[in-house]
């Protein structure tokens, strides 16, 4: 029986899709077994050579455009991934930031010029993808970003830090926020490509230390005169930025939603199976009222959060999931997650407080949802601005 029990949602009933998850499933089971994905929580990196098996594999920009490398799907067949990725424990692979997150900018705004050069090489797994937002003085507010693309020519020069950034020590094709015009506040702001391989002046920080997420590469980057063409500027006009951010970040809150769903049925299944094998006082500890109410109640908030994140899921395939619900789902599930895999840990007792076990390593995990992708304090204020 599975942990979570909820009606398969419309847009997950496709058997062309069920094929794609068995796929994608197998090669993860190939690809990134337990002991792959412990060395890469110990290196602090997945390898390198992981985004090339994937892109052969069809995993990369499996949304994007068959004319541009892509294989020519949907949000649908991304989502499949990070269920997968949440269901089997394939934690710390930015996939889904490539995928779902860089590459919709580059489709949705790129030149023509620009997909052909960028998005074959990220579906090959070529070219890695990150967005460099957030700064050591600016995070869920984007406007105080300070980071400069000045003109010189037919040039930008990019000065300017980043922090906290998933696939900074790996990346090497990153969507620099930054201000064009740092007099106009948000309408000063534009997203520029810098493709690292190629320039001079760039460097990357630490790979820096987290309280979990191990095997994911967060990194602080560094750009100190770093010259490329005005043509890497997405959009057709400077300060665009800031409105193309808004226009993404609903779609990158769902996202954060999607994985902590899957999460909490991997925690679920884990508990359920640990509490019936597990005795005290001469009885298994799924025979006590206690776990089974706590159980009951895990379950109860995490089929209400499938099925709230599965109607998003469909708001977003029609293009009609606004900001304020999105941020529903981003705050809302990250809340419950962290509160559920909790409650999973406790009934563990002190062995769910091992990293060496994988619900200790979930809770540590799972608690960085309710920060990044704008805190969720954020999103509250989103919310109530529609009261």
């Amino acid at each position: 029986m599975p942990a979570i029990q909820a009606p398969v949602a419309k847009w997950r009933d496709d058997e062309e899709l069920n094929i794609f998850d068995a796929s994608v499933r197998e090669f993860f089971a190939r690809e990134a077994p337990p002991e792959k994905c412990a060395k890469w929580r110990e290196q602090g990196v997945v390898d390198r050579d992981f985004w090339l098996k994937a892109g052969e594999a069809g995993l990369l920009l499996a949304s994007g455009p068959e004319e541009f490398g892509g294989a020519g799907g949907d949000f649908r067949h991304e989502a499949v991934i990070m269920y997968a990725m949440g269901e089997l424990g394939i934690d710390g692979w930015g996939g889904s930031l490539h995928n779902a997150i860089v590459a919709p900018y580059i489709w949705h705004y790129g030149s023509k010029e620009q997909k052909q050069r960028w998005l074959p090489k990220m579906a090959s797994g070529e070219l890695v993808g990150a967005i460099a937002m957030t700064e050591p003085g600016a995070g869920s507010d984007l406007q105080g970003v300070k980071t400069t693309a000045k003109r010189d020519g037919n040039h930008y020069v990019i000065n300017g830090a980043k922090t906290f950034i998933t696939n900074g020590a790996t990346a090497n094709l990153i969507i620099v926020v930054c201000k064009t015009d740092p007099t106009k506040g948000a309408k000063g702001t534009s997203l520029i490509i810098v493709e690292t391989d190629d320039v001079e002046g760039f460097r990357r920080g630490r790979n820096l230390d987290k309280v979990g997420q191990d095997a994911q590469d967060t990194s602080e980057l560094f750009f100190e005169d770093v010259r490329v063409p005005t043509s890497n500027l997405l959009g057709v006009d400077e300060g665009m930025g800031f409105i193309q951010l808004m226009q993404q970040l609903p779609s990158e809150r769902l996202q954060i939603g999607i994985q902590g769903v899957a999460m909490m049925e991997r925690a679920l299944a884990l508990t359920i199976e640990y509490v019936k094998e597990r005795k005290a006082f001469g009885k298994s500890l799924i025979e006590f009222q206690n776990t089974q109410f706590k159980l009951a109640e895990c379950k109860t908030e995490a089929t209400v959060a499938k099925v709230f994140v599965d109607h998003c899921t469909e708001l977003l395939l029609k293009n009609q999931l606004d900001a304020s619900t999105a941020s529903m789902a981003k705050y809302w599930v990250s809340d419950i997650q962290c509160k559920v895999i909790d409650e999973c840990l406790q009934l563990h007792g002190g062995w769910g407080f091992m990293n060496e076990m994988e619900i200790g390593r979930m809770y540590r995990d799972a608690r960085v949802q309710r920060i990044y992708g704008g805190a969720n304090e954020i999103m509250k204020v989103l919310i109530a601005r529609t009261l």
